[in-house]
């Protein structure tokens, strides 16, 4: 239980002193280098403290105290950010002691065979300005970094031919030295990766849902042209049929029911309705309240857009006629369709829209308007193209604004099952 406590409260320590210099309004990607940072800071004090003990102990205090400065310096930079949040020196004082030091502490142990290669070191200064610095900007400190190592062995023959450094210990340095900056190479590498395999799963996640959300807004076809080209969306299509079916009694129904209940319900319906489209391969266009508009022909012709058509209304009807009554009520649609050339288009920059125009498209409308309720009334045009194989009843001529008199019809059932998708319609 003790040791427990003791772990708990080490690591507590160990999050809260990596979170020195962030804040809560920091981005992701600045939590993540300022935590990287502070990391490799209190690494930085522990490595060169004790380097520091073994120099001084071995009779090289000078390079004893470059080592020191570096602890001390590093201490000091730590608090500072601690007190001031000013993560930007931190950074810039950290990668010069990375490159410089190391640097001086080659020519005052002897060079670099002398010094164990203890200049190698430098090599972490670029690295880490790659993680906390734009690749632009990382790239002087490389090239800072080449330009030490050319100094470094021009001035090697000049430096002191040796130091107080036992043989076995320059040679265990030299081991020290090579897989230290190897490893945190390694790491450095692993952690580039990891990020970048992290950056490209999350980027196909953000994709995958954009890609949802503009197919619940747009037609796949219409969705393609809109991420690939930048041009005014708009096609004619010769044939297509357009459905609009409407709740008869909407607004006295949303008196009796409340907000949730007539949410709900409209939600049950619609989503039914939205089964029937992806069913029949038509396209939903839009529902505005309780009213809902779907086409087939259109962005996709097909040669069957009325039959679709009609085979989906039938199927609406079947299930509003055998569905549960709603406060006792019966719930019942008025259903239009009309099949004729329309255009369609996008809308809008902001909150766009797929939609169709066109005198098709109204006449269907007006065929649902002026409709009755749980019957599906189509014009002459959409009755010709079905009459073989649905059964139909006139219903003779009515007035159609815009249009006159105009013959109309309802659509009651099919003469034989549709070679097509199942209807499952009597």
């Amino acid at each position: 239980m003790i040791l427990r406590t003791i772990k708990y409260h080490f690591l507590s320590l160990a999050v809260n002193a990596l979170r020195i210099g962030s804040y809560p309004h920091d981005s992701q990607e600045d939590r993540l280098r300022k935590t990287l940072l502070v990391g490799g800071s209190f690494l930085v004090i522990l490595a060169t403290a004790i380097y520091g003990i073994i120099y001084y102990y071995f009779n090289e205090p000078v390079a004893a105290s470059i080592s020191w400065l570096y602890t001390i310096v590093t201490a000091l930079s730590l608090y500072r950010l601690a007190r001031t949040g000013q993560y930007r020196f931190h950074r810039f004082n950290q990668l010069v002691l990375g490159l410089l030091l190391p640097f001086i502490q080659t020519l005052v142990l002897g060079g670099f065979m002398n010094s164990s290669a203890v200049v190698l070191w430098s090599f972490i200064s670029p690295i880490g300005a790659m993680l906390l610095y734009k690749s632009r900007q990382a790239m002087r400190w490389w090239y800072a970094y080449v330009a030490i190592l050319i100094v470094s062995g021009f001035l090697d023959p000049l430096v002191r031919a040796g130091n107080n450094l036992p043989p076995g210990l320059i040679t265990t340095f030299f081991v020290l030295n090579i897989s230290g900056v190897s490893s945190i190479a390694i790491v450095f590498l692993k952690y580039f990766l990891d990020q970048k395999d992290l950056a490209y799963r999350l980027l196909r996640i953000e994709e995958t849902k954009a890609q949802d959300l503009l197919l619940n807004i747009l037609p796949r076809e219409i969705a393609g042209i809109l991420k690939d080209e930048k041009r005014t969306i708009a096609d004619h299509f010769e044939e297509t049929s357009v459905l609009f079916a409407d709740l008869v009694g909407f607004t006295p129904l949303t008196a009796e029911l409340a907000p949730v209940e007539m949410v709900n319900l409209l939600n049950e319906i619609f989503s039914f309705f939205d089964s029937l489209v992806e069913k029949y391969d038509v396209e939903k266009i839009r529902t505005i309240g309780d009213n809902y508009m779907v086409a087939a022909g259109a962005p996709r012709p097909r040669p069957d857009h009325a039959q679709v058509m009609a085979w989906m209304a039938l199927e609406m009807s079947d299930y509003l006629r055998t569905r549960p009554n709603c406060n006792g009520k019966r719930i019942e649609f008025r259903i239009g369709i009309n099949s004729g050339p329309a255009v369609g288009g996008v809308i809008g920059r902001k909150k766009f829209v797929y939609d169709l125009w066109g005198d098709a498209v109204n006449i269907a409308s007006r065929m649902e308007s002026q409709g009755v309720p749980g019957k599906i009334q189509i014009t002459d045009a959409t009755y010709e193209q079905i009459r073989d194989g649905f059964i139909c009843e006139p219903r003779g001529t009515i007035p159609i604004k815009g249009k006159g008199e105009m013959r109309t019809w309802f659509l009651v059932g099919v003469k034989a099952l549709p070679s097509g998708p199942s209807s499952g319609i009597g």
